[in-house]
């Protein structure tokens, strides 16, 4: 029967410089953060935004469980704003999984610490359409109406009904609407009041005026 020793009498029997040699041939630790830890391609670390493909659409925002994606609409100035905040993402990955364009790439990087919270935001800004009646700027970018003018199939739709409404607010399209009614039925749709607003000049292209 082989001899069972106590932990203590190991102990006892260990030699420290037989392991230092053998440390040094096989080391146990890498000298992070000197160096890359290889890290497995499925690792789910800190997604990333790619502005050449993101059309800010809010896919992702409205999938992020912790709101570290926020979307903010500043019509003064006609931009859409994009902000991930990475202190706040639990790398769920959701954001990634419904973004149609593939804009919220997958990483594998997880390092974080920063002694600048400035370090951890990406914000990728997008300009936003604008009615082409009243000027108004719309809810959505002109990116987006790009994509939905590639992905609709033309066989189905009827493209110039699409065209020639697009770009109008909900209630230029409200307004066209009950136009065209009163037009082909006569005044019998006593309940629709056009209520008409003071006329902007429409902008030019890139909302400037």
């Amino acid at each position: 029967m082989a001899e069972s020793l106590s932990y203590t009498e190991k102990l006892k029997k260990w030699n420290r410089f037989e392991a230092e040699k053998f440390s040094k041939k096989a080391p146990v630790t890498t000298p992070y953060p000197f160096i890359d830890i290889e890290k497995p391609p499925e690792y789910r670390g800190i997604p990333h935004i790619n502005p050449e493909k993101c059309i800010g659409c809010g896919a992702c925002v409205n999938a992020c469980p912790p709101d570290a994606l926020i979307m903010e609409w500043d019509k003064e100035h006609g931009v859409k704003r994009l902000t991930y905040n990475a202190a706040r993402c639990i790398r769920c990955a959701r954001c990634i999984e419904v973004c149609p364009t593939g804009a919220m790439e997958p990483t594998t990087r997880f390092e974080i610490a920063t002694d600048n919270k400035e370090d951890l935001v990406e914000v990728v800004e997008h300009k936003l359409a604008y009615c082409e009646e009243c000027g108004e700027y719309l809810d959505f970018t002109e990116r987006q109406i790009e994509y939905v003018r590639n992905i609709l199939p033309k066989e189905i739709f009827d493209m110039y009904a699409l065209e020639d409404r697009i770009k109008l607010t909900q209630e230029e399209k409200m307004r066209r609407t009950v136009v065209k009614l009163r037009e082909t039925e006569g005044n019998v749709y006593p309940a629709f009041v056009l209520v008409e607003k003071p006329r902007k000049s429409p902008k030019k292209k890139g909302g400037e005026e």
